[in-house]
């Protein structure tokens, strides 16, 4: 499945790396730039666009007010240099949150996310996983799994009734699983939203399970929950 995306951002060098990262991928096929909203706007509602890779910041019109309108029809990775619009972004249902300066690998990250919800909408979204553990696969449901902890080089996947150890990575996981169904919360941690018991003073408790919130994924969290403001600490 190849892509067909267009970049909005108002800053030359930040447009730049952007036209690279794009050309970089094979999954992508770029269709314009613009360094404005109107006329990026303009061009959605005329052309066949898959992707926007789109700026919060821009003269005039911002991204975040270009989204609110509710007639972009494409899938939307935020591109930004300020965290603190992550929960409104997370509203509008944007496929990931770029902070700038963001490497090749975390912008192939948010692209493959994009893939999966596409691919999943298509073919419909499995509630299963295949985890690789020792010499073989493993299936494990989502439905089953309480939390993802990292330990050095493993991960270890707490369910109900067992725990498992995987070489596989964060990222893969975050590939693999919805994050409003199983949510990155700190760079050792994801959760299951559904399986939450309690959100105090900036821990997570699940069963007998004690998880940290780090400032890096707070954002994204409570607007992932449907909590703005952010009161808890």
């Amino acid at each position: 499945m190849i892509l067909r995306c267009i970049i909005v951002e108002d800053e030359p060098l930040a447009q730049e790396r952007l036209v690279e990262y794009v050309r970089r991928s094979p999954l992508l096929e770029l269709a314009a730039t613009f360094d404005n909203a109107p006329e990026a706007f303009a061009f959605l509602q005329t052309n066949d666009t898959d992707l926007v890779f789109l700026d919060i910041k821009l003269g005039g019109w911002s991204g975040l007010e270009m989204l609110e309108t509710r007639a972009v029809k494409s899938k939307v990775i935020l591109t930004t240099a300020y965290q603190e619009h992550a929960a409104r972004a997370y509203e509008l249902d944007v496929a990931d949150y770029l902070v700038k300066p963001f490497t090749f690998e975390r912008f192939v990250q948010a692209v493959d996310r994009v893939l999966d919800r596409l691919r999943s909408g298509r073919a419909g979204t499995r509630d299963f996983i295949f985890v690789k553990t020792e010499l073989r696969l493993e299936r494990i449901f989502l439905a089953d799994i309480l939390a993802i902890e990292g330990q050095r080089d493993y991960r270890r996947i707490h369910t109900a009734s067992k725990r498992i150890m995987t070489l596989q990575t964060f990222g893969e996981f975050e590939r693999q699983i919805a994050p409003d169904v199983i949510c990155r919360v700190h760079k050792s941690y994801m959760v299951a939203l559904d399986k939450i018991d309690t959100v105090e003073q900036g821990r997570i408790t699940i069963g007998d399970l004690t998880i940290p919130i780090s400032e890096t994924y707070r954002d994204r969290f409570f607007a992932l929950i449907g909590h703005r403001g952010r009161p808890i600490r």
